[in-house]
């Protein structure tokens, strides 16, 4: 009786059908995964700047592009648009994304900040939440500066209805205070840092604890096809997150480079930026739940939404990091 020799590569495709026959995961080829980056997460630009995702990728003939996100609303439209794979946004934003159809899972945490408050040019009379009542404030919708004002109205027993939003994105929210435009601003940093520090601007609202931790999200088909190129993602965000700790200069250098600000308004933002973090936890889940609860609250949220499992089906745990 003869015997046919099969070639090891025929072998391994013919094992490779059969396992996806019986159901096997098998990813889909990609050849390009694509990334924002924002000023609001340093961590990304520190990435970016290294090129160490790059560098684990081209092996394997996956190359990366890179997006520039001007706020989380542009990251959630550029993630729904399917033009990125992988965008930044605070927790809060992200969970109304995903209440509003937008089909993300929130995968790692890049930063804890005080990135928004609320403020006022310099030399204005604004003193509390409460002498906003008829004002005009530049907001960029969908963002967690916006979520932040809706809180603080609500919170002080004032409602959109009772002040006037002039929606800009977060830049051009800045020039409309600094040229009095506008009574009152929801910051965002860096520009908030740069309000202050070179126009005189001030802080007049503060909540640390409100501002909803800074959130990397992915498509949610993209993460059910590609599981292990997320894990790698992750893994280069850790790096990079673990050497910014470690070189501060570096962190600096590389905001300065893309926000394009003085080197002094960089080192007021990252005061306000804990990156000690990496997984979504409890604190974290905690924090974005009391955000939706509150919005739903003030009304921005349909009563009928069950946010908790709106958020149980936004964060997503499976994917391990580093270490852990």
């Amino acid at each position: 009786m003869s015997r046919v020799r099969l070639s090891r590569r025929t072998l391994f495709a013919l094992s490779a059908m059969i396992s996806v026959g019986l159901g096997a995961p098998a990813e889909a080829q990609v050849t390009e995964i694509t990334l924002d980056f924002a000023t609001y997460n340093p961590v990304g630009l520190v990435l970016k700047e290294k090129g160490w995702l790059e560098e684990s990728l081209s092996p394997d003939g996956v190359s990366v592009r890179w997006v520039q996100s001007q706020g989380s609303n542009k990251a959630l439209e550029f993630l729904n648009a399917g033009s990125i794979d992988f965008g930044s946004t605070a927790g809060a934003a992200a969970l109304v994304g995903r209440i509003n159809g937008n089909p993300i899972k929130s995968i790692y945490v890049y930063s804890r900040p005080e990135w928004t408050a609320l403020v006022k040019p310099k030399g204005s009379p604004i003193g509390k939440v409460e002498d906003l009542k008829g004002k005009r404030i530049a907001v960029t919708r969908g963002t967690d500066p916006h979520i932040f004002l809706i809180r603080a109205l609500a919170d002080h027993g004032l409602s959109a209805d009772d002040v006037e939003f002039v929606l800009l994105q977060h830049a051009d929210g800045k020039a409309a205070l600094v040229r009095g435009d506008v009574d009152a601003w929801a910051g965002l940093d860096p520009l908030m840092a740069s309000a202050e520090l070179e126009s005189g601007a001030e802080l007049f609202y503060r909540r640390p604890e409100l501002n909803s931790w800074g959130i990397l999200n992915v498509r949610e088909a993209f993460a059910k096809e590609n599981p292990q190129l997320v894990e790698r993602v992750l893994a280069a965000y850790e790096k990079a997150r673990k050497y910014a700790i470690e070189h501060p200069e570096e962190l600096t250098a590389a905001l300065v480079k893309v926000a394009k600000l003085p080197e002094n308004v960089i080192a007021r933002q990252i005061e306000r930026t804990d990156i000690k973090y990496g997984a979504i936890g409890d604190e974290q889940r905690e924090t974005i739940l009391q955000a939706g609860l509150a919005l739903q609250k003030a009304g921005v949220v349909d009563a009928k939404v069950d946010v908790k499992a709106a958020l149980d089906s936004l964060i997503d745990s499976s994917f391990k990091l580093p270490g852990s």
